[in-house]
């Protein structure tokens, strides 16, 4: 078959020349630095349209459906985040409702905003000691559904940013029993299909929609993700619609000819590619359980009842117990080692490990670890003194997500908020997750979580105000104006 890829590398070395957008005309001198200009289109003849594909990249996607063995697949030049909004909005109608998972991306959060939609939430086991979420248990996604027949579809997140995967065989078999579609938010999973070492893709377990982002695990650039269509549950037309409208009129060529290249190589060279990779990675595993103090976070050592399955490319090292917390770890990483990791928590800081991965960068962070676990003490070896780590604790829900966005609003102090009801999310970012969102009523624990997040230097996001000092309130009485007096309860 033409390869997207090989034919904007072509036209990029050819004469022609152009008299269309974008506006660098192909010219890299006129830009102060060096971009691939040269294979940076528009919809021109031959090159087919995202939108209404019938050719080179209608191919490109028939070929990554191919591949991972699903009915469908659609580009995402907008990343995860445009396939889950179009996903959620095809498959629950306007004002309908939704039964998801509470550590969902923020991503779905506005699906539910902008389509108006109810959730019925089921929170994830958690470990307490770490904050780390776990996964899913298909009898209680069962129970829920027995309890909400009108819930038009499911959605968890599997694996979790943290590595953690559900059971999403039986929850499929939970939902089809209830004649609704399982979508799966599988963004940190698209390596799975490639290899056994890891665990098997939501797209072979029976979930009828799968979103994955190619760029977080796979080589292939930022904003780079696919929605694969694996049954018949969701109407096709309806997913084509939502995705043309969550994304871009003007695709980027750049990123769509990157996906096609990322599923020629995996096709052409991916078996040997990932069996070094997971044979350098099993390596440096083995090195890392080695040390002492900070230690590499296994399935075993968290709540064996919320862990299914579990992603070993995702490389946490746990401080907990010891003189240095997550985000003290993360900074000697970066300052001192030039290791960048991918998120600090409290008690955690995780990195991913990817097919793009070297040898020498797994040796160097090995390296990093070992000296830092060197340096580091016990402070209380067996955590008895460490404060449990609860992020994501049930919230009452007083209005949906769209009426308290949608109400007049009146800015708090934190601590005078406790009550009154939100009319903002928070969260912390990575992983996007909301510790709070627009609707549910203000706690003392959300309080007290956002201070100790800031005590260890984490940092809020969501809130409109960054200092993380106040919160917008939502008035409960949808007649009420805004006013230069706090909203009355």
């Amino acid at each position: 078959m033409e390869r997207l890829y090989r034919k904007l590398e072509n036209y990029g070395k050819s004469d022609y020349y152009p008299f269309h957008m974008p506006g660098h005309k192909r010219n890299p001198e006129s830009s102060a630095a060096a971009f691939p200009f040269e294979r940076d289109i528009t919809e021109i003849y031959g090159f087919d349209n995202l939108h209404y594909a019938e050719g080179i990249i209608k191919e490109a996607q028939e070929h990554t459906a191919q591949i991972y063995g699903t009915k469908r697949c659609f580009f995402s030049v907008n990343g995860s985040t445009a396939a889950l909004l179009a996903a959620v909005s095809a498959a629950v109608g306007k004002g309908g409702r939704i039964l998801m998972a509470r550590n969902c991306h923020k991503a779905v959060y506005h699906a539910l905003y902008l389509r108006e939609l109810e959730p019925v939430y089921i929170y994830p086991h958690e470990d307490s000691r770490l904050g780390i979420n776990g996964g899913i248990s298909p009898s209680r996604v069962e129970r829920y559904l027995e309890e909400h027949q009108d819930v038009q579809a499911v959605l968890i997140t599997s694996p979790t940013y943290d590595g953690v995967v559900s059971d999403v065989k039986n929850i499929a078999h939970a939902a089809h029993k209830f004649g609704i579609p399982l979508i799966v938010d599988e963004a940190h999973g698209a390596h799975f299909h490639f290899s056994k070492y890891f665990p098997t893709s939501a797209a072979e377990l029976g979930a009828d929609l799968v979103i994955q982002s190619f760029h977080k695990t796979l080589p292939s650039l930022t904003q780079t993700a696919v929605l694969h269509v694996c049954s018949d549950r969701v109407d096709l037309e309806k997913i084509k619609r939502f995705m043309g409208i969550y994304q871009t009129s003007s695709p980027s060529y750049i990123l769509m000819a990157s996906i096609d290249a990322c599923m020629d190589k995996m096709e052409q060279d991916g078996s040997r590619m990932f069996g070094e990779f997971t044979e350098r990675l099993e390596n440096a595993r083995r090195r890392l359980m080695k040390c002492e103090h900070i230690r590499l976070v296994r399935p075993e050592m968290l709540n064996s009842t919320s862990v299914y399955d579990y992603d070993r490319s995702k490389l946490l090292f746990a401080t907990d117990g010891t003189s240095v917390n997550g985000k003290q770890l993360h900074d000697r990483l970066r300052n001192e080692f030039h290791i960048e990791m991918e998120m600090e928590a409290e008690k955690y800081v995780l990195g991913i490990a990817a097919v793009g991965d070297t040898e020498e960068g797994l040796n160097r962070l090995c390296d990093a670890i070992e000296q830092i676990d060197r340096q580091t003490e016990w402070v209380d070896k067996e955590g008895k003194e460490e404060k449990e780590c609860c992020s994501y604790a049930k919230m009452k829900q007083l209005l949906t997500i769209a009426q308290a966005m949608d109400a007049p609003q009146k800015r708090f102090p934190l601590e005078e908020s406790i009550g009154k009801v939100s009319g903002e999310f928070a969260y912390l970012y990575p992983p996007g997750i909301p510790i709070i969102v627009p609707g549910e009523q203000i706690t003392g624990h959300f309080v007290r979580n956002v201070r100790r997040y800031m005590e260890q230097g984490l940092e809020v996001q969501g809130l409109s105000d960054s200092t993380s000092e106040t919160i917008c309130v939502a008035a409960r009485n949808e007649g009420l104006q805004e006013t230069d007096s706090p909203v009355k309860e």
